[in-house]
């Protein structure tokens, strides 16, 4: 019986907040061409703007429940049919064009034609830019003959499906389980506890003493792995600082370095 990879799939695989903040630079920076605006502070200034008006929408508790970004809510199409999908899928427009009224007001610039060119202009930048990190086809390469490979993310379906198809890497998961499918995002451990079931009923399966998940975030991928009974490894790609209450925290700076990291938690 093959024993089980779950991967989380944003900063993980796939390049997320980098992409974002050079989209929101790269957005901010057009609108320099038509006025004598400061493009880091207009930056800086549309992603609060972002979050404001994302917290103060009827829809932001499904949002932080299956765990869609401000950003992310930027350049998602919304796709499903859900309640809120509907609801999100309507508001989404008006939403990306006022983050940026916003922002150019704080700037002394009213243009709302300017406003809505950026808001095309941010989805534009972010579908350019979210590409598979340089490690990750021979990682999933090399483990692939080994172990069952899974996939757990939260988001939209309908984003993390284009992003994981952008990268190329659809065809690596044996299963893909995406919070807003399932209704619950990580850290919660059902959606761990889902994932492995799914595993055990379409592949060679895995039982959960030996499976593992990979993730960049300690509070998501890891300590909800582990509240399911998982092992985890931490994918420390940002060079964050170590928690020093965590001796036998597994950490990997590349994944490059997770096949060997495998053969110390998987026995």
């Amino acid at each position: 019986m093959k024993r089980a990879l779950l991967f989380d799939l944003d900063d993980t695989l796939v390049v997320e907040e980098p992409a974002a903040a050079a989209s929101f630079a790269a957005t901010a920076q057009a609108a320099t061409e038509r006025y004598r605006v400061d493009a880091e502070s207009l930056a800086l200034t549309a992603r609060e703007r972002a979050r404001e008006l994302w917290y103060a929408t009827p829809a932001h508790p499904y949002c932080m429940r299956v765990g869609i970004s401000s950003w992310e809510g930027l350049w998602c199409r919304f796709e499903g049919e859900t309640p809120e999908e509907q609801w999100l899928r309507k508001w989404s427009p008006r939403y990306r064009r006022e983050v940026w009224n916003l922002a150019l007001a704080d700037q002394g610039v009213h243009d709302q034609m300017l406003a809505e060119e950026l808001g095309e202009k941010y989805d534009i930048e972010c579908r350019a830019r979210h590409h598979r990190f340089a490690d990750v086809l021979d990682c999933l390469d090399d483990l692939s003959d080994s172990y069952t490979l899974g996939l757990i993310t939260n988001g939209a379906s309908c984003l993390q499906r284009e992003k994981l198809a952008t990268a190329g890497l659809d065809e690596y998961f044996d299963v893909v389980v995406i919070s807003a499918d399932f209704g619950v995002a990580k850290p919660d451990p059902s959606i761990f506890n889902h994932a492995l079931s799914l595993l055990r009923s379409n592949s060679e399966g895995s039982d959960r003493e030996h499976a593992v998940m990979i993730g960049d975030s300690l509070t998501r991928d890891i300590d909800g792995a582990m509240a399911a009974g998982l092992k985890g490894v931490w994918v420390n790609r940002s060079g964050q600082p170590r928690p020093a209450d965590r001796p036998d925290l597994l950490e990997v700076t590349t994944l490059s370095d997770l096949p060997a990291a495998l053969r110390r938690v998987v026995r």
